[in-house]
């Protein structure tokens, strides 16, 4: 387990902390809180044996949020001094009495317990930020001459997006956290042209929360990514594609990768089972959700072998956490159980609206499932996407692998690799396409097909779920991008699943759809 950044842990955080929270309270308020953070960012890109482009940034800041006479307030700066955290105290006093004739129903945060000075530090080996510049530029550029030497690519290129995240948060009750996160988001794609068609092919290695050894390797000797394996096999898959038949629409099995059905469950699940969208009190990014609280029960959500968590716990998940901006601790709980719909996503203000969705063990009241997360200083946390996962068939034998559900296909698709969506504002009606899609034949892949979406309502399709893989097959996919909110916000989010099998799924032809 690394430290926490000392040149974090030796700015003010106490003083300032003490300072905001004594004023507030003087003032009347109910609750009120502090967040100071720091968010260190390197994004490099290259192209075609060149680094294209470097960006470094740094977002530092504190905030204080308040529930005064039952409404919310809130202010932010950039100057760390005392003096500046006693006005933003007052600043987002007076920002809730404004809004109190507005106020419709009183703020209410769920209970939580209070978490005294505690420290909690991600699981990675190796800062980003502590590697020189000129080595991790040194093997993008190679990994895009790789690329470039197929045949059938004619540009490539390749990025690193590394984040490293800290946190401070105080409150009246007493709780004081400081954290810190680390995150990473390698990749590349090669792209290249046919007789007829421009197309591309990338890595489906996922963004994660580890330091630079998901590209160097671990301490151990091992990989978590074969980075070598896929360089040399994209521009042969990218080549089979470019000559690949175009695919014949209508009705197939399909076999989904996890690389392809994290962002399925990121749409029509982790969005749709946010409760401020079931409730409607979201509607940015594509808005509600047809998942609403009078369903919770008894809505059939897919088939019987479709288990989903929320989880903000998961080894090197986006999502993961040691407390929440408001200072919850991070739980895992059950979203779908057996097909239905049985839990929401939860921050402390949304726990209230509902609550005998998540209760205290000890003493029954309502508590937020750590739900809670602001993407920078200058903005109020929200309820934010913990990592809503599919679970694997818990068969102690072990479960299918890729290859006995593609086995079980008479007439289908195998699809690896994320690419394009669609969704509607009710999370309901969609269509994806990927990477790859493989046409299957009585059991067995017989090649690459291309133009290939697939469409379906989210009931229907996870109800078409016949099975899902073992443990061995479940991989944790994600997203660094996932939008919500206005003035709009920005989370890392993990999604984990297995190998799929769904039967019957409508396939488009893109093209023909486009009026090729």
């Amino acid at each position: 387990m690394r430290e926490i950044d000392p040149s974090f842990t030796a700015l003010p955080l106490r003083t300032l902390a003490d300072a905001a929270l004594a004023r507030a309270r003087e003032l009347g308020a109910e609750h009120a809180d502090l967040r100071l953070e720091r968010i260190t960012s390197q994004y490099l890109l290259a192209r075609d044996g060149r680094l294209q482009g470097a960006e470094d940034g740094e977002d530092l800041g504190l905030a204080v949020r308040v529930v005064h006479e039952g409404s919310w307030g809130f202010a932010s700066g950039v100057v760390l001094t005392p003096e500046e955290a006693v006005r933003l105290a007052e600043e987002a006093v007076a920002v809730a009495r404004v809004a109190a004739p507005m106020t419709a129903r009183p703020g209410e945060l769920a209970p939580e317990p209070v978490h005294a000075d505690v420290t909690w530090v991600s699981d990675y080996e190796i800062d980003p930020f502590e590697v020189a510049t000129r080595d991790k530029v040194d093997v993008l550029v190679d990994w895009t001459r790789r690329l470039g030497e197929g045949p059938a690519v004619d540009h490539a290129r390749a990025y690193l997006l590394a984040v490293r995240e800290n946190k401070f948060y105080a409150d009246l009750a007493g709780t004081v956290t400081t954290q810190q996160r680390v995150r990473m988001q390698p990749g590349f794609e090669a792209m290249g042209s046919g007789a007829d068609t421009f197309d591309s092919m990338a890595s489906i290695a996922p963004p994660v929360g580890r330091g630079w050894e998901y590209v160097v390797g671990l301490a151990d000797g091992s990989r978590p990514h074969d980075w070598d394996a896929e360089i040399a096999e994209v521009p042969e898959l990218l080549a089979e594609k470019l000559k690949a038949p175009s695919v014949e629409a209508g009705t197939y099995d399909l076999v989904i990768h996890p690389s392809n059905l994290w962002l399925t469950i990121h749409e029509s699940i982790g969005h749709a089972t946010e409760l401020d969208r079931a409730l409607g009190y979201e509607a940015n990014y594509a808005g509600t959700s047809f998942a609403t609280p009078d369903l919770l029960g008894t809505l059939q959500y897919g088939s019987d072998v479709m288990h989903v968590t929320g989880d903000r716990t998961v080894r090197h998940g986006l999502a993961s956490i040691g407390y929440d901006d408001e200072g919850v601790e991070p739980q895992s709980w059950d979203i779908v159980r057996d097909g239905v719909l049985v839990g929401y996503q939860l921050d402390r203000p949304m726990a209230m609206m509902l609550p005998e969705l998540n209760t205290d063990p000890a003493s029954g009241a309502p508590r937020s499932n750590g739900c809670a997360y602001a993407d920078s200083p200058g903005h109020v946390p929200i309820q934010r996407m913990a990592n809503v996962s599919l679970q694997p068939d818990p068969d102690p034998g072990g479960g299918a692998t890729t290859d006995d559900l593609i086995g079980r296909v008479e007439r289908g698709l195998y699809v690896v690799g994320d690419k394009s969506w669609s969704i509607d504002m009710q999370r309901f009606n969609f269509q994806f396409t990927g990477q790859r899609f493989y046409a299957v034949r009585d059991g067995e892949i017989v090649g690459q097909v291309r133009d290939a979406a697939y469409q379906a309502t989210t009931t229907d399709f996870w109800g078409s779920m016949e099975a899902v893989g073992g443990p061995s097959t479940w991989e944790l996919g994600g997203a660094f991008n996932c939008g919500k909110a206005q003035p709009g916000q920005v989370a890392s989010v993990s999604h984990g699943c297995p190998t799929s099998l769904f039967r019957g799924v409508r396939i488009l032809n893109t093209r023909e759809e486009g009026g090729e």
